[in-house]
């Protein structure tokens, strides 16, 4: 998006956004740089409450290796984002660096105010010597997805090295050009810290029950507006099919750690991600149960997650556990997303595990299916990739009487 502020497309509107996690927060950054009137409803205590899934995800861009489980669509979403994501970024405040409300790091961990922390040095796939096999499948279904010069490229072990002097241990590596990571903690607090400094005003601890053109029922009454945005995820139900898939991360603190992108193992089993952060953290995750238990991590999780990173990266054998966490991924019956336009209402769900890597674009779809958007937002006038979603509303679906489809030309 760009690091400007987009002028409104017609006379400043009053705007409801149902839900502040991560689209809910880019929405109202926008409309209220654009000077609308903007309300935001979540029944999180606060801005850095991590209650949203956005705080709980990895933050890893990677349009290419989601094509294992992803479609066309949301490739294509993808890299529109990753054009989008560094002017949005560069527009935002700057925040703390590293957790707002954890007590638990080392003394003198707590670092000054910094920009949101960015990354495209794109990602690898590793994988262990016996794993060929599992490899072999991942890789060879990227590689027909993905268009030409798109595809994972196999590097040697010396090159593994140059690139990551710290992985020890895999006999197989690939390299995903192009793709990227960002700070969800950070940027989630900046977007709401941005928002809040362009005029938007949010209502903390206040459940919306229902949305409906023009109108959001909230636990404090009726709030009426010229357009609603639902982006609640799971809490949009029953309005939409949605479920929540269970997914568990561990969050360790390791000093003098070298990693520069994020990794993933492949394994027969399991996918097991490995993402840096600021502040020598560094997060693993991989679980995808379907169950809406919220409860804490399992120990099979965490044992398995764990001796997964320290076999790739032996120098985590000294890593503290910060903390684990759990939460739940908004899905729809197809695992795919869906935005739903319709005067007086916006609806977008089922991000599923793509919501940072397909949020940007998701929302330049919607404000310009709303009328609210003049300009394809495009950080400093770059245009769009070569096979990037185009920037308006190519890929908006149709009215949520279908829930299977994917997002595709609307006719309201």
């Amino acid at each position: 998006m760009s690091a400007a502020p987009q002028a409104p497309s017609r006379p400043s509107q009053h705007i409801a956004i149902a839900g502040a996690g991560l689209l809910g927060r880019v929405l109202a950054w926008q409309l209220a740089r654009a000077g609308h009137a903007v309300e935001v409803f979540d029944t999180a205590p606060g801005p850095v409450t991590r209650g949203a899934t956005g705080w709980t995800a990895a933050g890893m861009l990677s349009p290419v290796s989601e094509l294992e489980c992803a479609d066309e669509n949301v490739y294509r979403l993808g890299l529109r984002s990753l054009q989008l994501w560094p002017g949005l970024v560069q527009g935002l405040p700057e925040v703390p660096g590293v957790p707002f409300d954890d007590t638990s790091l080392p003394a003198g961990a707590v670092a000054s105010s910094v920009p949101v922390d960015l990354r495209e040095r794109g990602s690898l796939l590793l994988a262990h010597r016996g794993d060929e096999g599992a490899a072999a499948r991942v890789v060879d279904l990227l590689a027909g997805k993905a268009p030409a010069g798109h595809a994972p490229r196999r590097i040697d072990l010396q090159e593994l090295a140059t690139l990551e002097p710290d992985i020890r241990g895999p006999a197989h590596a690939w390299l995903l050009e192009g793709e990227g990571q960002i700070d969800t903690w950070q940027a989630m607090a900046a977007l709401a810290l941005g928002a809040e400094q362009a005029g938007a005003r949010f209502h903390w601890g206040c459940a919306v029950d229902r949305a409906e053109p023009g109108a959001l029922h909230t636990a404090r009454g009726i709030v009426k507006a010229d357009r609603v945005f639902d982006v609640r995820g799971t809490g949009a139900r029953p309005q939409l099919p949605v479920r929540g898939v269970r997914g568990e991360i561990v969050h360790l603190h390791a000093p003098g750690l070298r990693l520069n992108r994020p990794l993933r193992l492949l394994h027969p089993r399991h996918r097991v991600y490995i993402v840096p952060r600021a502040g020598d953290r560094v997060m693993v995750g991989a679980s995808e149960i379907e169950s809406e238990d919220r409860s804490p991590i399992s120990l099979r999780t965490s044992v398995e997650l764990m001796a997964a990173a320290h076999s790739v990266l032996p120098a985590l054998a000294e890593a503290r556990v910060v903390f684990t966490d759990t939460n739940l991924r908004p899905a729809l019956p197809d695992n795919l997303p869906t935005l739903h336009t319709e005067d007086g209402l916006t609806r977008i769900n089922g991000l599923f595990r793509h919501g940072w890597l397909i949020g940007p674009a998701l929302v330049e779809q919607a404000l310009a299916a709303a009328g609210l958007l003049t300009a394809p937002l495009a950080p400093s006038g770059q245009a769009t990739p070569t096979g990037a979603a185009a920037p308006v509303s190519a890929s908006l679906s149709a009215p949520f009487a279908a829930p299977h489809a994917a997002p595709q030309e609307a006719s309201t």
